[in-house]
């Protein structure tokens, strides 16, 4: 009988596979998904206007560091004299750059959108168009290392959607004036949205590793090892919080910019 060599490492065209599965329908959708909410989210910070309603402003917004309206931290702002003058103004782009570097240097976008976007493979077992692997030290792997960072900022954001939530269950009484407590669906729309983030955020990786991950023994810090047991369970889930916060945070500008337009109307619970 004659005998065939086969090698250990044989090299795979792109796409090339001996998966019988539908292996590409995850990133397929995975791109779809996630190339809408970017296509989206740009356009919505770009757009500069419809980015808050009485009470409520838009994630996409917040902090509004300067504005014409009533969520404004230091008020309205004029065009920059060196802003290029193709490139429409927008006070979303003053802050947006920090949640979106968080999401985009996270731990498992890196392993979706890799897959979706970079075909660094396109899915496990399944050749992808490069010849060798760069490597965690290389561009842009090496990108990654910054979520760390990007955590801190992440976590401040937070303070400050809190604060909005709270703004959004004070209405102004059109007869008198006064504030006054209620709740409307926006508010529920803002608040659902910020425990989603707080989900997402507190699961991350490198808080894991913040509040505990450097421990040696848990029986020497009950109390760290605690936050580290209830971020180990967040992390557990982290790709739904994930998911999950990427969609309220899209619907949450949406529902803001709707009412904004006139397009429907805020109905209040309380």
């Amino acid at each position: 009988m004659a005998e065939r060599v086969i090698p250990l490492l044989e090299t795979r065209g792109f796409g090339q596979t001996m998966r019988r599965d539908a292996w590409w329908g995850q990133p397929l959708l995975t791109f779809v998904i996630l190339g809408a909410f970017v296509v989206y989210a740009t356009w919505a910070a770009f757009q500069g206007e419809h980015y808050e309603y009485g009470p409520y402003l838009s994630p996409f917004y917040s902090p509004l560091l300067f504005g014409a309206g009533p969520h404004s931290w230091f008020g309205p702002w004029a065009r920059p004299a060196w802003w290029p003058g193709a490139l429409p103004f927008s006070a979303a782009l003053l802050i947006l750059w920090a949640p979106g570097g968080f999401r985009f240097t996270c731990y498992y976008y890196r392993g979706a959108y890799y897959k979706a976007f970079w075909a660094d493979p396109p899915s496990c077992a399944v050749g992808e168009p490069r010849k060798k692997y760069l490597g965690e030290h290389s561009f842009p792997l090496i990108l990654q290392n910054v979520h760390r960072y990007f955590l801190y900022l992440a976590l401040l954001f937070l303070v400050v959607l809190t604060y909005d939530v709270w703004v959004a269950m004070w209405f102004t009484d059109p007869a008198t004036g006064a504030q006054r407590f209620g709740i409307g669906v926006g508010t529920l729309v803002l608040a659902t949205n910020l425990v989603l983030l707080f989900g997402y955020t507190f699961g991350c990786h490198s808080l894991r590793h913040l509040v505990g991950g450097r421990l040696d023994q848990f029986s020497r810090h009950p109390g760290q090892a605690k936050v580290y047991g209830a971020a180990c369970r967040l992390n557990g889930h982290h790709m739904r919080w994930a998911w999950g916060s990427l969609f309220s945070v899209a619907l949450a500008d949406l529902y803001v910019r709707l009412l904004s337009m006139g397009v429907i109307t805020d109905w209040r619970i309380l």
